[in-house]
């Protein structure tokens, strides 16, 4: 994988139309707040009406707890502002594993892996794509497709500004370097809450008696 950090402009490429939008000009905001980042917005019939809110810290990681805390702060906020005329179940998540790549950043950190991309123009004959992201860039990636039909393209070029949708394929390789992720961030975040909770020696005290 390659250093996210190489993405200076890090924004959503994928977000909401209608009120979807209006919801994640909303939160956004209050979830950057708690040094987390906005995934994506859907507000859906399931279960009646069901607002999925899905988010992750900028390591990528997404704990239960955290989860309850974007909940906390975006409900009052969402009760004052209103923007669902009817009765909805609120439902906070992480991407899981097989997650939506909505910025840059997403397939730099995942460059290599399964993917299924749609783009909202043309390329190379078709809108949708299934193959592995190769070639990331500041402007777009290459899809290297891992079932092309005869006589098309193996390698299809996708402009960031003509990607519609994205989302990773679960492999077996997915799940290994997700979990091997998933388990360097939180010892990196162990490591820090001790770091800050570590009281600094005096220099001028003397020795126990």
């Amino acid at each position: 994988m390659t250093d996210e950090t190489a993405m200076p402009n890090d924004d959503r490429l994928v977000t909401e139309t209608g009120v979807d939008a209006r919801i994640a000009e909303i939160v956004e905001p209050v979830i950057e707040a708690l040094d987390m980042r906005l995934v994506r917005v859907r507000l859906s019939g399931q279960n009646g009406l069901t607002l999925q809110i899905m988010a992750e810290r900028n390591d990528g990681t997404m704990s239960v707890e955290d989860c309850e805390a974007v909940s906390r702060a975006i409900s009052p906020v969402l009760d004052v502002e209103d923007p669902v005329e009817k009765a909805y179940h609120l439902e906070i998540s992480s991407p899981g594993i097989d997650r939506p790549l909505v910025r840059k950043s997403d397939f730099v950190r995942w460059e290599g892996h399964l993917a299924r991309c749609d783009a909202s123009v043309l390329i190379n004959g078709r809108k949708r794509f299934r193959g592995y992201i190769r070639d990331v860039t500041e402007t777009g990636f290459s899809v290297e497709r891992d079932q092309p039909a005869y006589g098309e393209e193996n390698i299809a070029v996708i402009p960031f500004s003509a990607l519609a949708e994205a989302k990773l394929v679960l492999t077996d390789d997915l799940i290994r370097e997700s979990l091997r992720a998933d388990k360097a961030a939180k010892a990196a975040q162990a490591a820090n809450e001790n770091d800050a909770g570590e009281i600094p020696e005096d220099p001028e005290a003397g020795d126990p008696a």
